[in-house]
Formats: structure tokens, sequence, C-alpha cells
């Protein structure tokens, strides 16, 4: 078996609980629309937005738009709208700031990681400047090579195409069978790096996916899992414990 010299990480339900974060974010944010003067009742409001957000994706800017053009104008009657948009927004970010964070886990294995010589690296699906803000708030940045972070917008391939990831294959100069990938999504982050001949490591922690057909090299539930089969399978210098 060769060693490995790169370890990749999808960031979403792998190193955080997007799920977790969103779905709390987001119900902040209806709640301050109420307040705002949008009257309707909150599971009403937030089963529109989750179908906006279903229809439009989580990538559309204009969420909160859309969802008042979608609800009788009588219900937000004698408010501004403008303010009630801007309430839902300023809610969702102070949830962001105050709330993003990385599964307890992750920073304690990255800095074990980083006096390795593992190269370690990003390769995410999503908007530039929201993937980036994302390592930025979960304090991620100072583990990962700059060089290594690959994000799909900036790149112009979106996952599941296995082009994204043999992009920073290439990049970083190495073999298929010379990195490993950990995330969520087994057809997204682990069936196209399988198709290249990389390790894929299935993150099942935070998963909304079935696995199907996909037969992941690894299956972890939480990082010390990670943590144990780099240093017992692949040969990883790591303590036993973080």
């Amino acid at each position: 078996m060769p060693a490995l010299r790169a370890l990749f990480f999808d960031i979403d339900d792998t190193l955080f609980s997007t799920t977790w974060f969103a779905r709390r974010a987001r119900r902040n944010a209806v709640r301050a629309m109420i307040e705002a003067g949008l009257d309707h009742e909150e599971s009403t409001v937030l089963a529109e937005l989750a179908e906006v957000i279903s229809e439009f994706s989580s990538n559309y800017g204009q969420h909160y738009d859309k969802l008042l053009t979608r609800l009788p104008r009588r219900q937000i009657a004698g408010g501004n709208d403008a303010l009630i948009v801007a309430a839902g927004v300023a809610a969702y970010h102070d949830t962001k700031f105050r709330e993003l964070e990385p599964f307890s886990d992750v920073i304690p294995l990255l800095e074990d990681l980083r006096a390795t010589d593992l190269r370690l690296g990003i390769i995410t699906h999503g908007r530039t400047v929201k993937q980036a803000e994302k390592m930025v708030r979960l304090g991620l940045v100072r583990h990962f090579d700059p060089g290594a972070c690959f994000i799909s917008e900036q790149i112009g391939i979106s996952k599941p195409n296995p082009k994204l990831y043999r992009v920073a294959l290439s990049r970083l100069g190495l073999q298929p069978n010379e990195a490993a990938y950990v995330g969520d999504n087994p057809r997204h982050d682990i069936a196209p790096v399988q198709s290249l001949g990389m390790v894929g490591i299935y993150a099942s922690r935070s998963s909304k996916y079935p696995l199907g057909e996909v037969r992941p090299d690894h299956t972890i539930d939480h990082f010390g899992d990670l943590r144990t089969l780099l240093r017992e399978v692949y040969g990883v210098p790591l303590p036993a414990h973080g």
C-alpha cells in the first residue's frame, strides 16, 4: 500500500454540521422577520422558506425576498418589506457569527496532522466566497495548505465530476493512490475519488445520504475513528488521543 502524501476534506457536514447550523440560522431568521412585521406562523414561514431553498438552491442570494413574494400580502400588512428582509438576513448572519464552529474533535486531529508530512487540503463544492468564509469562521485556515484548497466555483468544475479531484491531484503532483478524501456524500465525495484511484473515506456522522451502491474504502463516525484509521492502517505518526 503506497504511503499517503495528502489528505483532503469536504467542509459541509464533514468538518461541521451544516445541516444543524442551517436549521438553527433559518429559524432565527424567520423569528426576526416575524418580529419585524411578518404576520404569519413560524412553522408556515419555515416550510415556505424550505421550498424556496429547495427550488432556488442554498446559493441563491435572495431567499427572503422570494419568500415574501410567495406569502399572501395581507400577512405582511403594516410591515416594511425591506426591513423584514433585512431582519432575516441580519439574524441569519448573527447566528453565523455566534455559533458556527467545527465538530469538537476536528481541530485536535488537524493540529496533530500538521506535525506530520501529510499535505492537508480542502476540496469543496459551492460558491467561492461562501466556502472560503466558512473556512475562516470555522478557524480552519491555519490548518490547511492554501495551495491545496480547491472550491468548485473557483475551479469551474462541480461535484460529482471527477475532474475536480483530478485538478487537485495534478496541481499537487500526486498520484491518485497517494491521496485520501474525507466526505459525507457517497455520490459526490466517495464514488468520484474512487473512480480515480484515490482512497474514499465516508464520514457518516452528519450524512443525509444513504450509501446505496457506493462502497467506501473506509467509514468513520467521528474524527477519533479517522485518527485510528490513519495511524493503524496508513502508518501516519499520530498520538492515540487528541
